[in-house]
């Protein structure tokens, strides 16, 4: 049990996913900072004041019964900055560095769904295997 529990978590999925918790943790009080510092008032001059921002009232003198779209503008606002932060600064180049590794190690990038459908047709029907980019070729089309 406890062997397969140290294989799951060796995985580079998991170390990947697990960083990239704890970066994008560490980002969001960046993130908070920037949004109420810049954004909060920028959305304060749109409507209302600093205090309400997008919010209203429903009932009077009931303080539960604020709406504030403010705060869930804020929050959207929050998770597409760290979204994006996260995939431009960890995701892409991660992706780049494992294309350039694979190249190097001379492995071909992945099949698209197509040419793999080709090509277990064709094993399938015992037909020669054909290079599915190959306009000539019998099997090229369904």
């Amino acid at each position: 049990m406890l062997k397969g529990f140290k294989e799951f978590i060796m995985q580079g999925n998991v170390i990947d996913l697990a960083v990239a918790v704890v970066i994008g943790s560490a980002f969001a009080s960046i993130v908070d900072a920037f949004t109420s510092a810049i954004i909060n008032p920028l959305i304060a001059l749109l409507g209302g004041n600093n205090e309400m921002g997008f919010a209203f009232q429903i009932l009077d003198n009931n303080p539960e019964t604020i709406m504030d779209f403010g705060l869930l503008i804020t929050a959207i606002i929050n998770f597409l900055l760290i979204a994006a932060i996260i995939y431009f600064v960890l995701v892409a180049p991660m992706n780049k560095l494992k294309e350039a590794a694979a190249k190097r190690k001379g492995i071909e990038a992945p099949a698209s769904d197509n040419d793999l459908l080709v090509e277990i047709r064709d094993l399938l029907s015992g037909r020669p295997l054909s290079h599915p980019a190959d306009p000539n070729s019998p099997s090229s089309n369904f």
